[in-house]
Order: structure tokens, then sequence, then C-alpha cells
């Protein structure tokens, strides 16, 4: 048995601090969140307190050594080493057997170091945060809560279920966006070879002067010039380069210094604004349930929750929520101040701290929460598309008039001659 030093906050909002003795993490913050008590820090005696890893949410795509490691490899990977350890299978014979299966290069090399790693003396946890790239906070806290408490098996399981959500989130967003942009492109071309090529042709068969065509045709002729001379003109090609530079530097804006502001606009564009918040709080539910399942803090789950949220306003909001429970408050009642997160979850959270449930509460929720996003996904694949259809229809429309006024004009007026 060890003893560890617990923080907490008691039902009544007070700060409470003890000592406990338990068999390992896991089993100390049971025992602590069993007596009432919502654990704020814990640490093992004689040892530093844990700290999450820093970094990102989410899994980027490095490259090692030809091969790209993608966020479906991860997936795919944690997947055999569940199944490998459940088999009960020594950790570097289940690292060796998963390194001989890997096609990928990249894979393969990364199989490798992970296995010399270990068996030099190091933890898997250590091992894998060497490749945080790979390895999001999310990961390297729930393998690292596995190996400490014996419960390896558990949280492999329960991880390799959040990376699969992640996968089919982020194939249901793919599938959702790929006809959209088709028809975008599709719309944005036919358009462009229409003004560009077709118009100049039709409207040289007209025997009327460009002052004297109609209002939409005059205009169709200088979009037409003007499209013409991005392609054909010293200026033109300098607008595309500029304008190809705004767009790099947007982005780029986007994603550091300008990332709350474009986050927070996201949030409140119709229908995508909502799948967004949707899915944010499927993701915040399991991940939260599965780290505080595992024996980690609630304010150490927290810090790896807020960048999994794939929102930078959202994870502000959590931050704050994270500095209220620091004081002494309750999870639920910032979380509902925040106004960010739907009624549901907060009474969720709000009876899994009184009962000590919190982990199985969020975890059975976020089944329900999945569904709500895979119902707004699919919202979202039904109407956009029709949108976007009906705006190209309008362009061409116009186009189509535009070309042919002259032509009706000049019809109407040889008729009345």
């Amino acid at each position: 048995m060890s003893q560890f030093t617990y923080k907490a906050v008691d039902r009544a909002g007070a700060h409470v601090s003890g000592v406990v003795e338990a068999a390992d993490r896991r089993s100390a913050v049971a025992t602590v969140t069993g007596r009432g008590h919502l654990v704020t820090e814990l640490f093992e005696k004689g040892q530093g307190r844990e700290r999450v890893a820093e970094g990102a949410g989410g899994l980027p795509l490095p490259r090692w050594g030809g091969g790209r490691v993608s966020s479906k490899d991860v997936y795919a990977m944690t997947t055999q080493l569940s199944t490998a350890v459940r088999a009960g299978l020594p950790l570097l014979n289940c690292l060796e057997l998963l390194r001989k299966q890997q096609r990928k290069a990249g894979m393969k090399r990364m199989f490798e170091r992970l296995t010399k790693a270990v068996s030099g003396g190091q933890s898997l946890s250590e091992a894998m945060a060497e490749h945080k790239d790979a390895f999001s906070p999310l990961y390297l806290s729930m393998i690292r809560v596995g190996e400490t408490g014996g419960i390896l098996e558990q949280t492999s399981a329960q991880l390799a279920m959040v990376l699969g959500r992640e996968e089919k989130v982020k194939a249901n967003m793919k599938t959702a966006s790929a006809y959209p942009i088709f028809l975008l492109v599709l719309g944005i071309a036919s358009a462009a070879l229409i003004v560009t090529v077709m118009l100049p042709k039709i409207l040289s068969t007209v025997d009327v002067g460009t002052a004297a065509m109609p209002m939409p045709t005059r205009m169709l002729m200088s979009a037409s010039h003007a499209l013409r001379a991005l392609f054909t003109s010293v200026a033109g090609w300098v607008v595309l380069v500029a304008l190809a530079a705004g767009i790099f530097a947007l982005r780029r804006w986007a994603r550091t210094a300008g990332r709350l502001q474009w986050d927070a606009f996201r949030l409140k564009i119709p229908i995508l604004g909502s799948v967004l918040r949707t899915i944010a709080v499927g993701r915040f539910a399991r991940t939260l349930g599965a780290l505080t399942k595992g024996g980690v803090t609630i304010l150490e789950a927290l810090a790896v929750v807020r960048d999994t949220l794939g929102n930078e306003l959202l994870g502000r909001e959590i931050d704050e929520v994270a500095e209220r429970v620091k004081r002494g408050e309750s999870l639920a009642d910032p979380l509902e101040q925040s106004g960010h997160f739907p009624p549901l979850l907060i009474q969720i959270v709000a009876i899994g701290e009184q009962t000590g449930k919190l982990d199985d509460l969020l975890l059975n929720a976020a089944d329900t929460f999945d569904t709500d996003a895979d119902a707004a996904i699919s919202r979202f694949m039904a109407i956009f598309p029709a949108l976007l259809i009906l705006v190209l229809a309008v362009v061409i429309g116009f186009i189509i008039a535009a070309a042919l006024l002259p032509i009706i004009t000049m019809g109407v007026g040889a008729g009345i001659g």
C-alpha cells in the first residue's frame, strides 16, 4: 500500500486535504471520491506531483523515415495494443509483435524506437512522450495512468474507444464536405469558362455598342475583362500573387494570433456552428469521463480536455472552469455560467459530483452526445449542398440572362423597326 497526499473540494465548496492509503493512484482517487470530495490534486508521498504533458491536442501527422504516421495509424495501433494487452502478453512482447505487423516505414521505425526505449528501462508513456507530434497529451496521460495503476488493459481500451470516435467524426466531416466542395469547384470553373471564353464569342456576334448594352451585360463584360486580365497581364499576375499571399496570411492568423476570434466566428455560423459545438461537447464528455475513470484528478483532466475540443474559445472557457474549481467551486456551476454547454451535460456533471460517479455518467452520456453530433452532421449534409446549388443556380442564371439580353433587345428592336 502507498500513501497519497490529496487536495479536494467537498460538497459545501470548502477546500480539504489529507492523506489516503491505497494500492495505486486510481484507487486513491476512488477512495477520496467515495467520501464525497472532488479531487483536484493527488501525488504519491516521496514522488513529485504528476503533471500532464504539454502540447496541443489531437493527433497531428508527423513524418518519420519516408512514411507518414496518421491519426488513423495511431488508432489502429492502439486497438492492436489493447487487444494484445488483454491477451495477457508482456508489454515488450506486445510492442515487438506490433512492430512485425507494421507495413509503413514510419510506423515500423516508431515501434523500433518504442521497443528499444522500453527494453532500456523506460516506461511506455515515457517512450511515447518522445514522439509528442504523434501522441497527444490525452494519449500520454491515459497510458501513464494505466501503467502506474496497473490497469493498462482498461485504459488502452478506453483510449481506443475515444480515438475510434474521433476517427468516425473525421470521416463524417470529410463525407459531409466532399460533395459541397465538388459542387463549388465545378460551379466556379463553369462560371469562369462561360465568362472568359464563351461570353465574348457570343457578344461578338451582336452588333450593339457596349454603352448600349443592358446593365447586367455590361457588368458581366467588365467581369470577363477583369478575369482575362488576371492571366494575361503583369498587373493581373501581381494581383493573383497578392491574393494568394493574403489567403496564406489569413490562414496563418486564424491558426495563431487570431485563433480565438476565428473559432468564435465559426461557432456563430448557422448550421456549421451547431455541428462544431455538438462535436466538442461529445469530446468533452468522453475524454473527461475516460480520464477521471483512469484516476486522473479533475484539474489534470481539464488541462487535457481543453486541447481536445478543437476550438480555442471553448478551450478558454475550460481554463476558466478549472480556475474556479481550483478556488473551491463545483464543476457544474462554471460550466453552466459559461453558456456554451448544453443543460443535459450540466445536469449530468452535477449529479456525478453529488454521487461520486462522474466518470461513469459522463461516459454513458457521451454516447448520447455522439448521436446528437451524428444527427447534426447529417443535417449539415442535407442543407448545405442544397443552399450551395441554389446560389450556383442564381449565379449561372444571371450569367445566361446577361448574355441573352442583348440578343433579345436587338431582336425586339428589329421587329419594331
